[in-house]
């Protein structure tokens, strides 16, 4: 890793290796398959969650989940997708009416289930960037091609932002280059020894199960209450 000197540049070095860090340490504690398989099991508790309350508790504890796996987390996006999910759904108005915004009327109905709507989609694409990761191994053929294509696709959410706003075509075109040339042979993506020395670690373990716990907790404790 390149030093940089000076006040400005140590803050930037200490986030990207820690970033670095935690993914390396993901990796060797958490085997894909076994993520894998979590994810599947927590789905249906998210996606079958009667409370909006837990289940954007569900949201932040995938939000954690990727911190920690050291995905790289952009809140801009992501809120202006929600934006645009509860806009969308605001079009068709019912319920009570909120308040009326240059003619618009801001029904509750609307709103909740807009903001029902955006946890759900980001949450579920936020479950499957920690659970499904590129060195995932599926038996067979087809097993094979989706692993392949998960590995691409690892690729290229972690080199996007080399796509410039001014030439984005250049920067797709360059991104598909490097992707090639990796695919190759002449990068370390897609090398087996690329990937850090596995751990079987009992605590990682009980860290899954815990956590299962808690997101299907979420969803049976407000039946509960119904």
């Amino acid at each position: 890793m390149k030093h940089v000197s000076g006040a400005s540049g140590c803050p930037m070095i200490f986030a990207s290796y820690s970033q670095e860090r935690r993914s390396n340490g993901f990796i060797q504690h958490f085997p894909s398959e076994t993520l894998f398989i979590s994810g599947l099991i927590s789905m249906p508790a998210f996606l079958f969650n009667p409370s909006i309350a837990s289940r954007c508790a569900q949201f932040a504890l995938f939000i954690l989940f990727n911190w920690l796996a050291g995905r790289k987390l952009n809140l801009i996006p992501l809120l202006i997708a929600s934006a645009g999910i509860i806009g969308f759904n605001l079009i068709v108005p019912y319920g009570r009416v909120l308040f009326t915004l240059w003619g618009w009327r801001i029904t509750e109905g609307a709103l909740w289930a807009g903001l029902e709507r955006a946890v759900t989609v980001e949450g579920l694409i936020l479950l499957s960037r920690v659970s499904i990761r590129s060195d995932l191994r599926l038996p067979g053929s087809l097993g094979a091609l989706i692993g392949e294509s998960f590995r691409y696709f690892e690729c290229i959410m972690d080199r996007k932002g080399g796509i410039e706003r001014k030439d984005p075509i250049g920067g797709i075109d360059r991104l598909m280059l490097e992707l090639w040339e990796a695919r190759a042979g002449e990068g370390k993506e897609f090398q087996a020894g690329a990937q850090p020395r596995r751990i079987h670690s009992a605590l990682a373990y009980a860290v899954l199960i815990l956590t299962l716990g808690m997101i299907w907790a979420a969803c049976l404790l407000p039946l509960l209450f119904l």
